[in-house]
C-alpha cells in the first residue's frame, strides 16, 4: 500500500486500524463490486446502505450521545478515508447523515428532540439531511430568503433549498431559516404538509448519492420542532466544520485509490516494449503525487489529534479541507492522463473520483471560502465584502 511509504499506520492507535480496515474490508466487499453501476445508473440503494453504515456503527460514531465516545475523531476522519476511496457519494451519505443532521440535533436539539431522533438515525432507520443552501446562497449563507414566523404557538416555514445530500429519501430534514430573532434551524419530518422534495437528475459528478431541491409552502410546524440552542448563523457553520474535518479525510481516500490504480496499470502497460512505469516521466509524477498524498494524510492525521485534544478550530479544518481536495483532484486529474483512454472509462475509478472531487472541491465551502478563512487569521482582516 502506498501508506507504507510514510509508515502512517506508525500514527494510529490499534483500535483505529481496526476500525480502518473493518470499513475497507466492508467496501471491498459490498461496495467497489457495485459502485460503478450505481454511479452509471444514479441509481444508488440509500437505505440498504445506510442501513449497513448504522450496522458498523459509522452513523454518528463520533457523538457521545451514542454510546460510542471511546472511539477518537481521527477514527471517524479514517471511515470517511475509506469510505471516499470507494467513491465520494458514499462519504456524502455518512457525513450528511452524522455530521450535519445528526451533529446539528446533539449540539442544538432539545434532549427530546435527542432521544426521539439519535437513537433511530444511527442504527440507519431514519435518514436525515441538511438544508442549508439556497440557489443564490451557496457561500453566503446569511443571506438566505427562507423564512420562519410565528403564528400562535406555531411556525410557518417558507422558503427553498438546493442542492441538498440525502433530501427526496430523508425521513427528517434539518433546516436552517431567516426569524425575526435570528437564523435559526427546525426539524421539518418528511410528510409535513406544504413540504415537498424533487432529485435533482442530469449531474455529472456524486451520481452515486442523492442531491435534492427542497420547498417549503408555508409549512406549519410545532413550536417544539425548533431546535433551542441554534441561533446565528454560528449554528449551521458548527455543523459544517464537523462534516468538512471528514471531507479533509475523505479526500485522502479519493487520492489514494487514484494512485494505487494507476500504479498497478502503469506496471503492466507496455508502451515502446517496456512497461509505462519504467519511464523517467511516469515515474517523476508518480513521486510526485506520492509527496503530495503523503503530505495530505499527516495533515489529515495531524488534525484528527487536534480534534481529539479539543483544540480543533475553524481554521485549521479549512486548511485541511482546502489543501487535501484540491490534491485529490490534480491526483486523480492527473492519474487519469497516465490511464490514456482508459482513464475515462468506469472500468477505472479515476474519471469517477475527479468528477466527484470536483464537487467536492466547491461544496461545504469552496476553495476561495476557505482561502479567505485562511487569509482572515493570518491578517486580522476580513476580505469577504
Amino acid at each position: 500500500m502506498i501508506e507504507n511509504l510514510l509508515d502512517i499506520d506508525s500514527l494510529l492507535a490499534p483500535e483505529e486500524i481496526e476500525v480502518r480496515n473493518t470499513v475497507r474490508r466492508f467496501g471491498v466487499e459490498r461496495l467497489r463490486p457495485h459502485i460503478a453501476e450505481w454511479f452509471e445508473s444514479s441509481d444508488v440503494p440509500t437505505r440498504e446502505l445506510m442501513a449497513d453504515f448504522g450496522k458498523l456503527g459509522l452513523l454518528g460514531m463520533h457523538l457521545p450521545e451514542n454510546g460510542r465516545s471511546e472511539l477518537s475523531a481521527t477514527s471517524y476522519g479514517l471511515v470517511c478515508q475509506e469510505l471516499e476511496a470507494v467513491d465520494s457519494g458514499l462519504r456524502s451519505m455518512v457525513s450528511v447523515q452524522g455530521s450535519l443532521a445528526m451533529f446539528a440535533i446533539y449540539r442544538h436539539g432539545s434532549e427530546e428532540q435527542r432521544s426521539l431522533w439519535l437513537p433511530a438515525m444511527a442504527a440507519g432507520e431514519v435518514i436525515g439531511c441538511f438544508g442549508l443552501t439556497e440557489s443564490d446562497f451557496g457561500s453566503n449563507p446569511a443571506g438566505m430568503r427562507t423564512t420562519a414566523h410565528r403564528d400562535g404557538p406555531d411556525w410557518i416555514l417558507s422558503g427553498s433549498k438546493m442542492w441538498i445530500t440525502n433530501g427526496s429519501i430523508a425521513d427528517i430534514a434539518i433546516v436552517w431559516a431567516r426569524t425575526e430573532e435570528d437564523i435559526c434551524g427546525f426539524v421539518v419530518p418528511a410528510g409535513t404538509p406544504g413540504f415537498t422534495r424533487h432529485t435533482m437528475s442530469h449531474k455529472m459528478s456524486l451520481r452515486a448519492s442523492v442531491t435534492s431541491e427542497l420547498r417549503f409552502d408555508d409549512v406549519r410546524l410545532p413550536y417544539d420542532a425548533k431546535l433551542p440552542g441554534a441561533r446565528g448563523i454560528s449554528a449551521p457553520l458548527s455543523c459544517l466544520s464537523e462534516a468538512r474535518f471528514g471531507i479533509a479525510f475523505g479526500a485522502v481516500g479519493a487520492a489514494r485509490d487514484c494512485l494505487q490504480v494507476t500504479l498497478d496499470y502503469v506496471k503492466t502497460r507496455e508502451v515502446f516494449d517496456k512497461p509505462l512505469a519504467g519511464y523517467q516521466l511516469t515515474q517523476a509524477k508518480l513521486a510526485d503525487m506520492a509527496v503530495e498524498l503523503g503530505k495530505a494524510q499527516l495533515l489529515a492525521v495531524h488534525l484528527g489529534r487536534l480534534k481529539d485534544a479539543g483544540k480543533i478550530g475553524h481554521v485549521q479544518v479549512s486548511i485541511g479541507k482546502l489543501n487535501n481536495v484540491r490534491e485529490a483532484l490534480a491526483i486523480a486529474r492527473q492519474c487519469r492522463t497516465l490511464l490514456g483512454a482508459s482513464g475515462i472509462t468506469l472500468e477505472y475509478p479515476l474519471i469517477r473520483h475527479a468528477n466527484n472531487l470536483e464537487s467536492v472541491l466547491t461544496y461545504e465551502g469552496t476553495s476561495e471560502v476557505h482561502q479567505l478563512v485562511i487569509g482572515r487569521a493570518l491578517t486580522g482582516i476580513s476580505a469577504f465584502r
